[in-house]
């Protein structure tokens, strides 16, 4: 069965300052995702934060870059910056750059990472999540996970590892991408996630084409023009787990050189 996870952020008011999520804000997007449960547009979700940023994370059938789902997220994040309005916290509604809805929200603000699979009969993912941080901020930690047979033993001895991963690379000042082949490709892919302010990993891929990683790489200042004060905020990463050994994808937080 094919499911697409859908994850979607916006930063529609701050609680104290950019610090924190109101709680009343939670609770209205948890009212509208609930309502799209119900009415059969959801699998399932999760609400969360991440700093200031209100994280919508679903699961359903409707494929990446659906109108209806991200309209429904959309308008949870409209009505969410009522309440944040109401409660008077600071820079409320700040990430929806557009009045109305467009069909994507892609471009308007919110940042999107989406993912469309075959759903296996256990499919652990892991979702992170970071704000105040460049486009580029999972660049070396998704290459360790999935190009570094020091950190991922699985590149040497796993069968259904070992060709090694695509790597999609986006140049988020110039919208344009290329896409580069591990192993036999890793010092022409280091040349440019090394540069994690411009270049940005948008997706990892099994050299079979089966999606492994998302990330997104929205930047708020290039998306508003000049005139819009506030840089890089966000920055989310869902990737599903090949292994058993959880601490294979976490391993790369411990590095001291991230």
């Amino acid at each position: 069965m094919k499911v697409t996870l859908s994850v979607i952020k916006a930063d529609i008011g701050g609680f104290v300052g950019h610090s924190d999520s109101h709680p009343q804000c939670l609770a209205r997007a948890e009212k509208h995702l609930a309502e799209a449960k119900k009415k059969g547009m959801l699998i399932d979700y999760h609400i969360t934060k991440c700093g200031d940023d209100l994280q919508l994370i679903m699961t359903h059938q409707k494929g990446i870059n659906n109108k209806v789902i991200h309209e429904m997220a959309w308008d949870t994040f409209v009505s969410c910056t009522e309440v944040a309005k109401e409660l008077k916290l600071y820079g409320a509604g700040q990430d929806l750059l557009c009045d109305a809805f467009s069909g994507n929200v892609k471009g308007m603000g919110p940042g999107v990472a989406e993912m469309e699979i075959d759903e296996r009969p256990s499919e652990p993912i892991i979702i992170f999540m970071a704000d105040k941080t460049s486009s580029g901020a999972w660049n070396l930690p998704l290459y360790k996970m999935f190009a570094d047979p020091f950190n991922t033993i699985g590149l040497v001895i796993a069968e259904n590892m070992h060709d090694g991963f695509s790597f999609e690379v986006h140049d988020v000042k110039e919208s344009k991408g290329i896409t580069f082949n591990t192993p036999e490709e890793i010092y022409d892919l280091l040349v440019f996630i090394g540069a994690p302010s411009r270049f940005a990993i948008k997706s990892v891929s099994t050299r079979k084409g089966e999606i492994a990683a998302v990330s997104s790489t929205q930047k708020l200042a290039l998306l508003a023009g000049a005139t819009w004060a506030k840089m890089i905020r966000f920055v989310l990463s869902a990737l599903r787990v090949h292994s058993r050994r959880w601490v294979k994808y976490l391993n790369p937080s411990l590095s001291p050189i991230w």
